[in-house]
């Protein structure tokens, strides 16, 4: 199939991108440049078009410049920054509406769980507003697959965790990190996110996707620090708000304040499946679905990034991630390997500039 991924330089699509190349199907990435796409494993295999979801125009010649496209994977989104929610619900739109009239026959999207809560936060209640956005009349069929927390290194909720624990030497307890939520691993998203496009294996409709076991949020901190094997003091605390609380780690972590505060006002609503229908439809990846632990152990024993396609596990850092993602270990790696880098750099230029050359030694 021949498959357009929007958002393909973020987490989960720069890494389904690799998995749908190795299904062999034809793949068109959008950016709105695409000379950035050029640090990516996968640049050299497929297809690049210019597109801004933003601009109406950009989009449609995109859609013009990509060809007969048989599904799009709409995976794109702006939370973080300012009136987000507008702004993706109009970039829906205008994807969804090009696509009808470029003939496309599905989108895949991925959004989150929606609480049966009458107030949700601007994040939650975004999501589910792109989910409307992509429905236009006599336009593609939609596939929603709908998460919690997608746990792997890199990924901003697993990294917003990691960075918590690794620098709280006593963590915070409110009552609302208690809530249910059902993780899923980096890997089974991925692989429930490209069988999707094959509407033989999965209808159009709404789909929860979440690993085998139900948590709550505290659990996966939990379970971080048993991995590492560093203990944490806990501390049972009232009246904190997940605004407040947001706020607060927007000023701890490396992850953009506002990125971090959006996702942890959300952690006041329980985010678990309602339902199951897509395990019997679309076969397991090979050993199963990946639980929890085996998830989180998984992203903590993360070597030095690597590229994307060549990660031997999806739980570990790529090249590509954010440069704040990995942990302040790596980020000290890093800073160290670029400062001898640089070092190494300028002592070649010195000792070329120094060095006479074969012909002043001739001479």
């Amino acid at each position: 199939m021949r498959l357009l991924i929007t958002g393909a330089t973020g987490y989960v699509g720069s890494r389904l991108v690799c998995a749908l190349l190795k299904q062999g199907h034809d793949v068109v990435v959008t950016s709105r440049d695409t000379r950035k796409l050029a640090k990516f494993g996968w640049s050299d295999q497929v297809s690049m078009v210019t597109m801004d979801a933003d601009d109406p125009a950009s989009v449609r010649s995109a859609m013009s410049d990509a060809g007969q496209i048989d599904a799009i994977y709409y995976l794109v989104h702006a939370i973080g920054q300012a009136d987000f929610a507008n702004g993706d619900r109009d970039a829906a739109r205008n994807v969804a509406e090009a696509a009808r009239d470029a003939g496309v026959g599905r989108i895949i999207y991925l959004g989150g769980f929606v609480p049966s809560d009458d107030k949700l936060s601007t994040h939650l209640q975004s999501r589910a507003d792109v989910a409307d956005g992509l429905v236009v009349d006599g336009g593609p069929e939609l596939v929603w697959l709908r998460a919690a927390v997608v746990i792997g290194a890199g990924s901003t909720s697993f990294e917003i965790i990691r960075y918590m624990a690794d620098r709280l030497p006593v963590i915070p307890e409110p009552d609302w990190i208690t809530n249910e939520m059902d993780p899923i691993s980096i890997r089974d998203a991925v692989h429930y996110l490209a069988a999707a496009c094959d509407s033989s294996v999965l209808p159009a409709g709404n789909y929860d996707i979440s690993g085998p076991d139900s948590a709550r949020y505290i659990s996966i901190l939990h379970e971080y620090v048993s991995a590492i094997r560093m203990p944490r003091l806990r501390l049972p605390v009232f009246g904190i708000s997940t605004r407040l609380a947001g706020r607060v780690g927007g000023m701890l972590v490396p992850v953009p304040a506002s990125l971090t505060e959006e996702l942890v006002t959300s952690l006041d609503h329980p985010m678990t499946a309602s339902e199951h229908r897509i395990r019997d439809l679309v076969p397991p990846p090979e050993g199963g679905l990946t639980p929890m632990r085996e998830a989180v152990h998984a992203s903590v024993r993360s070597p030095y990034p690597r590229s994307v396609c060549d990660l031997d596990d999806l739980h570990h850092l790529a090249d590509t991630d954010p440069a704040w993602a990995g942990g302040d270990w790596l980020r000290v790696k890093r800073s160290v390997v670029e400062t001898i880098g640089t070092s190494l750099g300028v002592a070649t230029k010195v000792v070329g500039v120094l060095r006479p050359g074969r012909a002043d030694v001739a001479s």
